[in-house]
């Protein structure tokens, strides 16, 4: 850490920053000179101390991955993943923001923008359904014949702000063979 020294004449100079003794003790001050009166400031930070407060515990992530409607040349069925913070995005969201699609040729032309009105965002869940929202009164009115695992990605939220884990998604579930 530098620290800064500034006098009347509004110069800077900045101090390289001193290190451990060996006791894990750090000390930088700061003289602030405001009009007559020097103002000096100092900071001790210890090794020690940073050591015993636990860090701010990250975010919990989910991880996703979306699987192609159709198989490639290959035969296998292209995968593509992203990554989001748990309860913090829908899942029709997270596929726009990672360039990933969504809907079929009708349903880029006449989606809804995401107020769960049209239902041409579905998707599958292949695995990690615990870790997103309950069925909405949206989804159960327009996906009542269809099978359970099967979302609208506009109604769908990822994770609950506190699990983490991994999630399989497959597009346009409807496509399938």
């Amino acid at each position: 850490m530098a620290s800064l020294q500034l006098i009347p004449a509004n110069a800077i100079t900045l101090r390289s920053p001193e290190f451990s003794d060996g006791t894990g003790n750090f000390r930088n001050s700061v003289k602030f000179i405001t009009g007559k009166k020097p103002i000096s400031l100092s900071l001790a930070a210890s090794s020690q101390s940073q050591e015993a407060i636990p860090a701010q515990s990250e975010k919990p992530e989910i991880e996703l991955e979306f699987i192609g409607p159709k198989p490639g040349n290959d035969g296998s069925y292209p995968v593509e993943k992203a990554k989001a913070t748990s309860g913090e995005k829908l899942l029709r969201n997270i596929m726009l923001d990672n360039k990933i699609e969504l809907y079929a040729t009708y349903g880029k032309v006449m989606n809804c923008g995401g107020g769960g009105s049209c239902g041409t965002c579905i998707v599958e869940i292949i695995d990690g359904k615990d870790l997103l929202n309950e069925r909405t009164n949206t989804e159960l009115r327009y996906l009542k014949k269809k099978p359970e695992s099967w979302r609208l990605a506009c109604q769908t939220i990822v994770g609950n702000k506190e699990n983490s884990g991994k999630v399989a998604v497959q597009r346009l579930p409807q496509w399938k063979k």
